[in-house]
């Protein structure tokens, strides 16, 4: 849970942007790559994480996010979605600053049938996209695209970096 705005804002630009390093990986014809038939596509993963930028940030009670409506169609572009999640996840921290400071951060809400802490609302912003982020590093390896590094260097960049890559 967070206890503090600066800190958020300051790890939600960190995070986001491994998020837009991901997203930019995609192509258009990956974005239909699923698990199964049963399982979202690549494109519908990553159109969810953008939506909940804004999706959840409302369900707090804190409008003005940048961001496509949840569950609005999926585009067929990488490149559209990739510019929807750059614009909402830019537009987050200052909707967050001038809703909540430091000492809301422990009030309770309601969220999805349950009670969270405001500080909790920024941290599962935070989890949910890592989350996906790890379900779609998958679809893009089946897919054939290279998968960035997030909390350290993928294969591919230990290889470049000329260190053995384990199995």
């Amino acid at each position: 849970m967070y206890r503090r705005i600066n800190d958020f804002v300051s790890d939600w630009k960190r995070d986001s942007q491994s998020t837009v390093n991901l997203f930019s990986r995609l192509t258009d014809e990956s974005l239909n790559q699923r698990v199964g038939a049963e399982g979202r596509t690549l494109g519908r993963l990553a159109w969810h994480v953008t939506e909940t930028v804004r999706e959840l940030m409302e369900t707090a009670g804190v409008p003005g996010v940048t961001g496509p409506e949840q569950h609005s169609p999926t585009p067929t572009s990488a490149a559209e979605i990739t510019r929807a999640y750059e614009e909402a996840a830019a537009s987050l921290p200052d909707v967050v600053r001038a809703a909540w400071t430091d000492e809301v951060l422990g009030e309770e809400l309601m969220m999805y049938g349950d009670v969270w802490k405001k500080g909790t609302v920024l941290s599962a912003l935070m989890l949910h996209q890592a989350h996906h982020r790890g379900q779609m590093t998958v679809l893009m390896r089946q897919a054939g695209l290279t998968v960035p590094g997030v909390y350290g260097p993928a294969a591919e960049e230990w290889a470049a970096m000329g260190a053995p890559v384990l199995p």
